[in-house]
């Protein structure tokens, strides 16, 4: 090959492994938070591993005095196998191994190492080929572009179409790829290159297979940690969704976490919603935030006054899932079909911004977000949010919003509380045990001048399974280890509420 192809070929080297590198630290960044909450943490945790690694795979490049194409083509090889498995591998010991962080970092550090070896070697194998200037400017800026072109296509494309395992298994591949091209062009400076073929040809069948099988394997790895029978699972730009079937009971997970079982939900949709419902002299017009799988929004329509639904949440995968699964859809009472009920996808903290500036307010509003385990989920529990929220209510509206367990996460549960009334509401804790989740807590509230419990409780709805006027009023009244203690305001700034629930929820795990 002649000298200016063999350039061309190393600079299209650097590009490409300057964005499989960049893929490998979000994908496990990303899979960080999806397994282990808090994604400010995990991201900033992932990338200060990675950084560090590629430092030392830097300063190990110093060692390699002799063939260094050939060291360059077996760190190709070995960067596509570990950064081609490691989604795999996460997923599958999430719950195997006795510290996942361990297995994390480490499988960060050697990835990081690696791809730190990798453009030394690169300036090294150009260094007869471009002057010096010309050799560090054409490979950083390849290289930072290749970073450019890593971070639009991970969010924009590769989580959405692909998925994380497929996409890990797609750049182990381009790595691999590399790696043979190199030994294919270049073979003439190479003395023995039998083992290296067969180390890549290895190495791109093993990948090739882990891409085509992706969505098998990934199934199989999560059926061993959930011992239930899956029957559906998705990855959206937002977030993990996997559904479970054991005999009657359907399960849904949302990045590991469980949302909801269909034997026992109707504990606590009955409890989010009809506190709130039965105390609104009319309640025509209902916001509900989050809220995608239709089940509150089921509750909510059996007050034949109900004019009118909003329901807003961020995952169209979401509500497309729970208006078009059978299942599902018997389980809801196909509510988010009900021509009474428009959803909207989009994030509730924006939504409200522009909600807040319109003349349409609400009479009660049902706030039926996901914990706050990490800090985008965070800000839709702070003041910023709550004083948004003002924008949409009606003088005497009701808002009952999902707190998390004052049982096992009390100082979580009473910094929700403490925000809210921060914010000017008047507040009512109250409980619900849930057998699939224990004790779990709501906070309903109020702009007027009398707390919501002290408002007239209406008609209850016929046919509810669990709460009646006796339940309802026994759940305003919390034992003592539920009772309130000091928590911090959570505010946009500070996020407190995000550091308690990791701290009191960490205990269990």
């Amino acid at each position: 090959m002649e000298s200016r192809g063999i350039r061309l070929l190393l600079l299209a080297s650097v590009f490409t492994i300057a964005t499989c590198g960049l893929i490998y630290e979000l994908i496990a960044g990303t899979l960080a938070s999806y397994l282990l909450g808090d994604s400010v943490t995990q991201f900033s945790t992932v990338i200060g591993v990675y950084l560090f690694a590629m430092g030392v795979g830097s300063w190990l490049s110093k060692f390699v005095k002799v063939q260094v194409l050939q060291t360059f083509i077996r760190v190709e090889f070995l960067i596509g196998l570990a950064g081609g498995f490691s989604a795999l591998l996460l997923f599958a010991l999430f719950d195997q191994v006795a510290s996942f962080r361990i297995l994390l970092y480490g499988l960060v550090f050697l990835i990081g190492t690696l791809v730190g070896l990798e453009i030394p070697l690169l300036l090294r194998l150009l260094k007869d080929q471009l002057k010096f200037e010309d050799l560090i400017s054409r490979v950083l800026s390849l290289d930072y572009i290749g970073a450019l072109a890593a971070s639009l296509l991970f969010p924009l494309v590769l989580v959405p179409k692909l998925g994380l395992v497929r996409s890990s298994f797609l750049f182990g591949l381009l790595n691999a790829g590399v790696g043979l091209l190199a030994l294919h062009y270049l073979r003439d400076q190479i003395a023995r290159t039998r083992y290296l073929w067969a180390g890549g040809i290895g190495s791109m069948v093993l990948l090739g297979v882990g891409f085509v099988e992706a969505e098998k394997w990934q199934t199989w790895a999560e059926r061993s940690a959930y011992n239930e029978a899956i029957i559906y699972a998705h990855s959206s730009p937002y977030q993990r969704m996997v559904l479970t079937r054991h005999r009657d009971d359907l399960r849904l997970y949302l990045n590991g976490n469980l949302q909801f079982s269909s034997r026992d939900e109707y504990r606590y949709h009955e409890g989010l919603v009809h506190p709130a419902m039965s105390r609104s002299e009319s309640p025509k017009e209902v916001l509900i935030l989050g809220g995608g799988d239709g089940l509150a929004a089921r509750e909510v329509l059996k007050y034949p006054d109900v004019e009118h639904v909003t329901l807003v949440d961020l995952d169209p995968a979401m509500t497309q899932l729970f208006t078009t699964n059978p299942m599902l859809t018997a389980l809801n009472l196909n509510s988010l079909l009900s021509p009474k009920l428009h959803y909207q996808n989009e994030d509730a903290f924006l939504w409200l911004t522009t909600a807040g500036k319109e003349a349409k307010r609400y009479d009660v509003v049902i706030i039926d977000f996901p914990d706050p385990s990490n800090f985008s989920l965070g800000k839709l529990f702070t003041t910023a949010f709550y004083q948004k929220l003002k924008g949409v209510l009606k003088p005497d509206a009701m808002v009952t919003i999902q707190c998390t367990s004052p049982l096992a996460a009390r100082k979580s549960f009473w910094c929700v509380n403490e925000t809210l009334e921060a914010c000017g509401y008047r507040t009512s804790p109250y409980h619900v045990y849930v057998p699939s989740f224990g004790e779990w807590g709501f906070v309903m509230a109020t702009l007027g001048p009398r707390t919501p419990e002290e408002h007239e409780l209406q008609a209850l709805p016929q046919g509810l399974r669990y709460l009646d006027l006796v339940a309802e009023r026994e759940a305003f009244q919390l034992p003592p280890d539920m009772s309130r203690v000091p928590a911090a305001v959570n505010r946009l700034n500070n996020q407190a509420l995000v550091r308690f629930f990791e701290e009191e929820w960490g205990r269990y795990e």
